[in-house]
């Protein structure tokens, strides 16, 4: 899928210069955003909730709703938008491998809905430019935070689900993710099952996860976590979130004891 076409200066596109009256920090058309997902909605307004960031709930216009949607922000279209994914990526699934059983589904399903797979999907509509933000997260990075993005992808469709049903948001879900899906010849591993796996295997209690530092910028942070497994020594992990950090601590643990893993 191509990246949208921003709309013009004087829309407010990209801008982080100034703010709209309801204190929002411009940003470009959700008309165009409309258009980039390829569906016409009734509802506009769904639409602006779904990229509206919860710093501007203070800033809001008191007493403002959607017609039909939840909110004036994205986490009630988040939480929708979530099941949503969920069950057009599994049915997505089914129909792709006939033949596989329920535990390669799993995977593959998990590594389809997380949020790095969605914080893709949103920059491939640069949704970035239509996130409605505080100025103080405006400023801070917001719209290039990752989790901002896949959280504000999930309230999207969640939006368009509300708007105009399954049909649309599965035409976006298996466009957007098409090379993603076809990439996953063999299930993809997740290197902390496989590790809890191999930890229960030998008798042990399950791993644990501790976090030993969390820093950097809002927009940029890292997370370093040690992973204990009883009889081994701890060994850490680092990345732009807690999740990413453990994987990679589990990784190395498990490349320690002779297990190969992918991630």
């Amino acid at each position: 899928m191509s990246t949208v076409t921003m709309a013009p200066a004087d829309a407010g596109a990209g801008s982080e210069a100034g703010t709209g009256n309801d204190g929002a920090v411009q940003s470009a058309d959700v008309v165009e955003l409309a258009r980039a997902l390829g569906h016409q909605f009734a509802d506009l307004s769904l639409l602006r909730d779904a990229v509206t960031h919860p710093s501007l709930m203070g800033l809001e216009r008191a007493g403002r709703k959607s017609h039909k949607g939840p909110g004036i922000a994205y986490e009630r279209l988040e939480f929708l938008g979530d099941r949503v994914v969920g069950l057009v990526v599994a049915q997505w699934l089914l129909e792709r491998y006939p033949n596989e059983r329920e535990g390669a589904l799993a995977k593959r399903h998990a590594a389809l809905v997380r949020r790095e797979s969605l914080g893709r999907v949103a920059d491939t509509i640069g949704l970035g430019a239509y996130l409605r933000l505080s100025p103080a997260e405006a400023s801070s990075g917001g719209r290039e935070n990752r989790t901002i993005l896949g959280d504000a992808c999930e309230a999207v469709l969640g939006a368009m689900y509300l708007d105009g049903g399954l049909e649309p948001v599965t035409r976006f879900v298996r466009q957007a993710l098409a090379g993603e899906i076809d990439k996953a010849t063999p299930p993809p591993l997740d290197s902390k099952t496989t590790l809890q796996e191999w930890a229960q295997g030998r008798g042990k209690p399950l791993p644990r996860y501790e976090l030993i530092e969390h820093s950097g910028p809002a927009h940029e942070p890292l997370f370093v976590v040690a992973v204990h497994v009883a009889g081994l020594e701890p060994v850490t992990g680092s990345g732009s979130s807690k999740r990413i950090a453990e994987k990679k601590a589990a990784s190395t643990l498990l490349r320690q004891v002779g297990v190969q893993v992918d991630d």
